[in-house]
């Protein structure tokens, strides 16, 4: 007779998933959304090898910033920062429109779109850019008054799109801001 090896039983329950694994790279840290890396040292000082600088902000396609998701006030102004040309304007005119006529708002970048909203409602309005304009969504824009010009897919949403050159009607941004604010919001 031959002898055999026995293979050492599993016990029941148990699974290789249930084995803690090394990690075949070290995980790198990213940093934090807001925080811009130096881009030159301090005066006096030399730059510490492998230390980063600051990279420019990505254009998507229409020249449409890539800004990292994250909440607040920081995120939104990087992206209309980097809001290419006559944009940028828009997007600073709109943030302070925004400000003055919605005192609470909370603000994000997500998906590559500044976002407003008011805590515990949802988001009201966010602006995307676009190759030749500036696309203002207004998620419950169906219930405001006058309607703003735009139609949507979806039954709720109207957009207002702001080209260059286009004369602004800031009264009439700020009432549609104002109802905007004032409805529940658009929660993703």
């Amino acid at each position: 007779m031959t002898e055999s090896k026995a293979k050492p039983n599993k016990a029941k329950g148990t699974s290789r998933a249930s084995k803690p694994r090394k990690s075949a790279t070290k995980a790198r840290s990213t940093p934090k959304a807001g925080l811009k890396a130096r881009s030159t040292p301090k005066a006096g000082t030399k730059a510490k090898p492998g230390a980063r600088t600051a990279k420019p902000v990505r254009l998507l396609s229409g020249g449409n910033p890539q800004i990292a998701k994250a909440d607040g006030d920081a995120p939104v102004q990087a992206y209309i920062a980097a809001m290419p040309g006559w944009k940028s304007d828009i997007g600073r005119w709109l943030d302070a429109l925004i400000v003055r006529n919605v005192p609470n708002v909370r603000k994000a970048v997500k998906w590559n779109t500044p976002l407003y909203g008011i805590e515990g409602q949802g988001w009201f309005l966010g602006f995307h850019v676009f190759t030749h304009y500036v696309k203002v969504t207004f998620f419950y824009g169906t219930s405001l008054r006058p309607l703003p010009p735009g139609p949507s897919k979806d039954k709720n949403t109207r957009y207002l799109d702001i080209r260059e050159g286009d004369e602004l009607d800031e009264a009439q941004v700020a009432t549609w801001v104002k109802q905007a604010a004032a409805l529940p919001g658009w929660v993703p």
